[in-house]
């Protein structure tokens, strides 16, 4: 795309009803109503040559809405998990958006481009020290691919925090135009503390994403359009191994990976643009 479409592009994303136009598509996501479900199901499948070879269900009939299609299981596996104890997997299908170290409180959005760490955490001061200077990975699901987000390390889960916000598109013509991106998109922040210290999965929303779950506290997003904290240590103990699933995006999105200082590193080759998919190994903790 040249220059000046990316900044119509970018442009028009500013003046469109974002949460509108991604909860009427999620109506209809939603619907069971044979015809609907058939025709968008159909429409997507061509659009993006989807295979469903890898899918439990592979009858594009059998799905019981868009939603359900969007979301499918994969066959047992079909994505192997990295078994060495210290290996960092990547947490969805999709391609690095950014990775590296933070620099100090700012994360890489795109080259010279940079987002608050305070701001993509809801503003929590204390919770962004513990990633000061860390290290980060961003990856983005384009929607070809499987939607389930899966734990990068075993964990056991401290408090969600949602944070709401707008529905920019996350594709790398918008991560170019809009600046803090994925610091104003609406997200769930998901802090994990592991045997190698704390991590955080954050899920973030985008244009014509009509929700985002996780499998503690099933549909997150949208909701009122104020933070929400959930604490979960005092709740009793919520544990996921590496692997596990996390949750999904209802249409496709970004995860973003955090890791303290020095306590991950990256695989060498791995840079903006490269394909992953859940269950390689993306680095190492310390």
């Amino acid at each position: 795309m040249n220059p000046f479409l990316e900044k119509l592009f970018g442009l028009l994303q500013l003046i469109l009803p974002h949460h509108l136009l991604s909860r009427l598509v999620g109506t209809l996501a939603r619907s069971e109503i044979p015809w609907i479900k058939t025709i968008f199901i159909n429409l997507f499948r061509k659009q993006f040559k989807i295979d469903l070879s890898e899918a439990q269900i592979e009858d594009p009939d059998q799905f019981a809405s868009f939603n359900a299609f969007f979301t499918r299981a994969l066959k047992e596996g079909a994505r192997p998990i990295c078994e060495e104890s210290s290996a960092i997997v990547c947490p969805a299908d999709g391609a690095i958006s950014q990775l590296g170290r933070i620099r100090g409180s700012d994360v890489m959005q795109a080259k010279g481009q940079y987002f608050s760490l305070y701001e993509l955490v809801g503003g929590d001061s204390e919770l962004a020290s513990e990633f000061i200077s860390g290290s980060f990975a961003t990856v983005y699901l384009s929607p070809k691919d499987y939607h389930r987000v899966h734990m990068p390390l075993s964990g056991t889960l401290r408090e969600m925090i949602y944070v709401p916000g707008r529905l920019f598109s996350v594709n790398q013509v918008t991560t170019r135009q809009i600046p803090d991106l994925f610091a104003r998109n609406e997200r769930a922040v998901c802090v994990f503390d592991s045997d190698n210290g704390p991590f955080a999965v954050i899920l973030v929303g985008a244009m014509i994403v009509a929700g985002i779950e996780t499998v503690f506290a099933g549909q997150v997003a949208p909701q009122p359009r104020s933070i929400v904290r959930t604490q979960y240590a005092a709740r009793g103990e919520i544990s996921l191994e590496k692997g596990d699933e996390l949750g999904r995006f209802l249409l496709g999105s970004t995860a973003i990976l955090l890791f303290p200082e020095g306590k991950a590193s990256f695989l060498k080759g791995l840079g903006e643009g490269s394909p992953v998919q859940m269950g390689q190994k993306l680095g190492e903790v310390k």
